[in-house]
């Protein structure tokens, strides 16, 4: 009964520190406009590439797997996708965008999965390589976004008055939780992060995972990129430079193990949105960039003390 009821405590902590600090802020900042409805669309909308980053991170992490470069593949899928508008059709330039992030990811993968080298260090490599590839494409310089279409698509538009950005958060999470939940894809990723030895035995493609998620992870972060190029009508090399902190912070309070084996798409759905709400929240405060990159960085200390201690019981 008793570790019953820490499972179950555990299981909540995203619930309820999620309804604390929202009613922390409701009451503190009740004459500053948190409540606001637009505040609170503000909200969700700039969550929503890193909701959609977080999924794919949920997915490489239950898998026993990290990747630390999706902000790189962020930047250079926006880019290409802005490049490629000015002289192709719509649909060209969000297969360039998607088909980069996959891309990056599968190369990625094939390192992880196939030479054996540890995805942390494969990523983080990645991702200054990525990044300097960014920065050389377009000689640091911002790339506008002229194609309407591709703009109320994936970040102005509205369809029956909802935000795309919604919508495109609400079909992520939709499809990531089936498939995470209820497809032999998602059961072989959880056992994969569980015993790689033990799924191998049972007939599981361990290296063919570990490549799928990272192309999945790779995928994600290209339509993050499309989001962002659509929201700002334009692509930087800095986009998602700053979402690494977030994103992890998001997965790894929702819920999703460090060590693989556990995970949860509508943990880390929660997880961003509490990301956003501090940044929002600490901002209507006054408090300095500095002061809340310390919040965000005592909150993920919390959040692997919780899942480390969870993973060793």
């Amino acid at each position: 009964m008793t570790k019953l009821k820490t499972l179950d405590l555990q299981k909540s902590v995203i619930y309820l520190g999620f309804l604390g600090i929202f009613l922390f802020f409701a009451v503190t900042l009740r004459d500053d406009g948190f409540l606001t409805s637009r505040n609170l669309t503000n909200i969700v909308l700039q969550t929503a590439p890193a909701t959609i980053m977080a999924i794919g991170l949920v997915f490489a992490l239950s898998a026993g797997e990290i990747d630390l470069s999706f902000g790189s593949i962020v930047a250079v899928s926006a880019l290409a996708a802005a490049v490629v508008l000015q002289d192709y059709p719509l649909i060209v330039g969000v297969m360039a965008g998607i088909g980069i992030g996959v891309a990056i990811g599968a190369f990625n993968g094939v390192l992880v999965a196939y030479l054996g080298l540890p995805s942390f260090l494969v990523t983080l490599a990645t991702m200054g390589l990525f990044a300097g590839i960014a920065r050389s494409m377009t000689d640091l310089r911002s790339i506008p976004v002229l194609n309407d279409t591709f703009t109320g698509i994936f970040g102005s538009g509205k369809l029956f008055s909802i935000p795309s950005l919604v919508i495109w958060t609400i079909l992520a999470v939709t499809i990531g939780h089936i498939v995470y939940r209820n497809t032999k894809f998602g059961a072989h990723v959880l056992a994969v992060g569980d015993n790689p030895r033990a799924a191998q035995v049972s007939g599981i493609k361990v290296p063919r995972v570990r490549l799928y998620v990272l192309m999945l992870c790779g995928g994600m972060a290209g339509l993050a990129g499309l989001l962002y190029a659509g929201r700002l009508q334009a692509a930087k090399y800095t986009l998602g430079e700053s979402d690494l902190m977030i994103v992890i912070a998001a997965v790894i309070v929702g819920g999703t193990a460090l060590n693989g084996g556990k995970g949860s798409i509508i943990g880390a759905l929660l997880g961003s949105l509490l990301m956003g709400m501090l940044n929002n929240g600490l901002i209507l405060m006054g408090l300095k960039v500095s002061d809340q990159m310390i919040v965000r960085g005592l909150i993920i200390l919390v959040a692997v003390a919780v899942s480390l201690r969870d993973t060793s019981r």
